[in-house]
């Protein structure tokens, strides 16, 4: 329950970081968008001042201050302009870049790109004649509309980046209370397994009678096992080449052995086949115990387990199906998270332990590949196999 509520509160910082960058981009651009228009309509009413001069010194006369209209003129030296005849003929510009001005082909593409974006603005002359003067966005207010984006574009960088770092500092940290766990518990464990070792050995000797002393020794022999197992997480386990199929069938034999009656086990395969994997036995047979385990707690000890093996060219596919509850499939990822149980007493340990030997040191994979509730679930555990 715990890791529910941790999880659900890790969900709900994720969310509240992507609405905060959501909501700081929109405001950025709802704001710059505005600032835009506004500078916009100020960029147009100059350019039609600067029209306006234009016209004024076309039809100058003495009265007129000519120099002032001049220095209007002069004074657009940010909006890029283009002057042409009633036929759209260009008879001038402003505010381009002299060294592309010289091709006039260029200043006719860059016309009717313009044409596309700003209506042209109309300078009336005498006897019916008129000018036309297009115009551009400024540098400056071009750059100002790209700027909201360039800037969610840096939060959204800056979020993933802290997110993957936390992500990784938070994995490390998970790795190394694994592997502490794993020593602590291998080394708790193998004080009272080796005492227990030596007084059944004291009874064997003493009682050879007693049979029961038989049944103790194969279940030390499984605690040392196990214990060796706990010592192998965290240091990469050495993986030889192995025949699959008897060590799953060994391994399901232990478990029906172990289990109720009322657990009915279906092997689905051909007991005799070779596919030769790379892997550890010790760590692969806990994987299905684990993964066996959980199926029959699903099943509350009454159903069918279900093992399937089949193989291709490259990958031995291993189907562990149950009868049980079933998973919800908002679930299917979060089973094997370190901590996570449906079970009141449960760890959570189980399948994540399960998926780390899988995924971290056999290079294979471990999903649910389907689940219905109320039905039951199937987990499947995609091995490498030997390249011949």
């Amino acid at each position: 329950m715990a890791l529910l509520n941790n999880t659900r509160y890790k969900t709900h910082w994720k969310l509240f970081l992507l609405l905060f960058a959501v909501l700081t981009g929109m405001s950025s651009l709802i704001y710059t968008n505005n600032l835009v228009g506004r500078l916009k309509a100020e960029e147009r009413k100059n350019i039609e001042l600067w029209a306006e001069a234009t016209r004024l010194i076309a039809i100058s006369d003495s009265s007129l201050d000519v120099e002032f209209l001049f220095s209007i003129i002069d004074n657009n030296n940010t909006v890029p302009v283009i002057l042409t005849d009633e036929s759209e003929l260009i008879i001038g510009h402003k505010n381009f870049n002299p060294e592309k001005t010289g091709n006039p082909d260029y200043l006719k593409r860059v016309l009717s790109k313009i044409k596309e974006k700003n209506k042209p603005i109309i300078i009336n002359l005498e006897n019916g004649h008129y000018n036309l003067i297009y115009y551009k966005d400024s540098i400056i207010l071009t750059m100002l509309m790209y700027y909201p984006y360039i800037q969610l574009a840096i939060i959204i960088l800056f979020i993933t980046v802290s997110y993957l770092a936390f992500s990784s500092s938070r994995k490390a940290d998970q790795n190394q209370v694994w592997v502490s766990m794993s020593k602590e518990t291998a080394h708790q464990l193998g004080t009272p397994t080796s005492s227990l070792a030596g007084w059944i050995e004291i009874l064997q000797q003493r009682h050879p009678e007693i049979s029961i002393t038989d049944e103790l020794a194969r279940d030390v022999q499984r605690l040392e096992k196990v214990t060796e197992r706990f010592s192998r997480i965290g240091s990469k386990p050495a993986l030889s080449s192995e025949n699959l199929v008897p060590i799953l069938s060994r391994t399901i034999e232990y478990l029906k052995y172990r289990s109720s009656s009322k657990v009915r086990f279906i092997t689905e395969y051909d007991p005799e086949r070779e596919i030769l994997i790379p892997l550890n036995s010790a760590l692969f047979e806990w994987v299905i115990e684990n993964v066996t385990k959980n199926a029959i707690d699903a099943m509350e000890g009454n159903g069918e387990i279900i093992v399937h093996l089949t193989e291709n060219e490259n990958h031995a596919m291993i189907d562990i199906s149950d009868t049980g509850k079933g998973i919800p499939k908002s679930a299917f990822k979060k089973i094997f998270s370190p901590g996570f149980s449906t079970k009141q007493r449960g760890w959570g340990m189980g399948l994540s332990l399960a998926k780390r030997i899988i995924e971290d040191y056999h290079n294979g994979k471990i999903f649910v590949r389907y689940s219905e509730v109320g039905r039951g679930s199937c987990i499947r555990i995609v091995m490498n196999k030997d390249k011949v």
